[in-house]
């Protein structure tokens, strides 16, 4: 099998291209997808060629792990058939590419026990269950508090304060520092940190990414307060210690979803108490990539860029 997929050869070198699919095999789903998305986080290090050493990458690669599509071929025993709507995050399938992300394709061969079954009428909001699962991953488990500050007003910004309201907690406060960014919010209010007085908040939830931000963030937070870093940083971190030490502070890393939690988060999407309506802002032929890659990275004003691929032969 074949497939069109995205083609990264190296930072900046990107182009649609046609790759041998692996076989398929024992619990294997072969998937045609539909829409999958941007991020602007990890694929952005991988386009400008700023990623950290990461386990299993390098260049060429199939950049993506936001994909919605429909099985097309289910191996017996996964319990999938043809027809069902699935979210694939990413998939190791590529001749010739390396597949740490992979889910940038025309169609994706993966493992049964990556996907996650999906309403259909979700359309292109389908490859926001990732963004959503991470959002839900720093927020749930023990010991972990909702946030009562949230830093950037993006994507994942915007979840992290949607799942808090659907958690039935006290409605966050919002940084953004860009203007055009801080509209778009259901039940909460958006600031510019600067005009924020308040140094009392309990638990600081960091979206932006931004690796210099820390000391602010320390003299934000109440006596024991914590700071969960929900970004990717490419750069290393560091902190004035003794303001720290005399906040007590507590650092907490939120690393990606698990597969619980794409479980509960489609679930949550699903019966109506998370919402990802009003999250993607631009959509783009996959004919299209190389702007549409482009734009997503340089166009504050662009949220979500969505790749259809219907058309994409």
């Amino acid at each position: 099998m074949e497939a069109r997929a995205v083609f990264l050869n190296g930072p900046e070198d990107l182009h649609l291209d046609t790759l041998a699919l692996k076989a398929p095999g024992a619990g294997d789903l072969v998937v045609d997808i539909a829409h999958s998305g941007i991020s602007t986080g990890t694929e952005k290090l991988f386009w400008s060629g700023r990623m950290p050493p990461f386990p299993g990458m390098g260049y060429p690669l199939v950049p993506g792990y936001e994909a919605a599509g429909e099985v097309v071929e289910a191996a017996p025993g996964t319990g999938f058939k043809p027809g069902d709507h699935v979210f694939v995050p990413g998939a190791d399938c590529f001749n010739g590419a390396f597949g740490l992300f992979g889910g940038a394709s025309a169609r994706l061969v993966t493992k049964a026990d990556r996907v996650t079954r999906i309403d259909p009428v979700l359309g292109a909001e389908g490859a926001l269950l990732a963004l959503a699962a991470t959002a839900r991953h720093a927020m749930a488990g023990l010991d972990k508090a909702v946030p009562d500050l949230i830093v950037g007003h993006g994507v994942l910004g915007r979840l992290l304060a949607r799942l808090t309201i659907a958690a039935g907690a006290p409605a966050p406060t919002v940084w953004e520092t860009q203007a055009d960014r801080r509209t778009g919010a259901t039940g909460y209010q958006v600031i510019a940190p600067e005009d924020d007085t308040r140094r009392d908040y309990g638990a600081i939830y960091d979206a932006s990414g931004n690796s210099a931000i820390l000391n602010d963030l320390v003299g934000r937070i109440r006596k024991g307060g914590e700071i969960v870093l929900a970004g990717f940083y490419p750069d290393a971190l560091s902190f004035a210690f003794p303001p720290a030490f005399m906040k007590e502070a507590r650092f907490r890393v939120a690393a990606e979803w698990a597969r619980d939690d794409l479980t509960a988060t489609a679930a949550l999407v699903n019966s109506g108490a998370l919402s990802l309506e009003g999250l993607i802002t631009h959509r783009a032929s996959a004919r299209q990539a190389p702007d549409a890659y482009r734009t997503a990275f340089e166009d504050s004003g662009c949220l979500k860029m969505i790749l259809d691929w219907e058309d994409a032969a």
